[in-house]
């Protein structure tokens, strides 16, 4: 397998990971709105740089989806929407995790930023035309 699909697999991976862990914190435990917001964020951003790789577009170490997604753009379009429901998970990536910026989510929030990831994964997945139940396998 080449070194890129295999890079992609392990973006994929990774995304799953932190999607597995929301849905497990949405299930066991609801009250843990940080954690879930904060994975639905990280799912998010494996999955848009899953597709960089795939797009072959280089991206530098950053936890922004606005940056990601302007990448992504430059070779297709993605739509004012998708923007505007990415930027509902921005603030879940670094301001949540820090006691001094924390805030706490609503478990509604929390339900929110798993639904917006799935459209990323469906999103993705689409684009490479893989099965949903290929990306866990290496």
């Amino acid at each position: 397998m080449d070194k890129k699909l295999l890079l992609i697999k392990e973006w994929l991976r990774k995304a799953e990971h932190d999607m597995g862990m929301a849905e497990l914190a949405i299930k066991n435990k609801p009250e843990y709105t940080d954690s879930i917001c904060f994975h639905c964020q990280q799912a998010a951003e494996k999955y848009l740089k899953a597709y960089l790789v795939f797009l072959d577009i280089r991206f530098e170490k950053k936890h922004n989806l606005d940056y990601l997604l302007d990448l992504i753009n430059e070779k297709e379009k993605v739509s004012e929407e998708f923007y505007e429901m990415l930027e509902k998970l921005e603030d879940y990536a670094v301001e949540i995790r820090y006691p001094d910026d924390w805030f706490e989510p609503e478990l509604e929030d929390a339900k929110e930023a798993y639904e917006i990831v799935t459209r990323v994964k469906e999103f993705v997945l689409d684009k490479f035309n893989l099965p949903e139940n290929k990306t866990d396998k290496r």
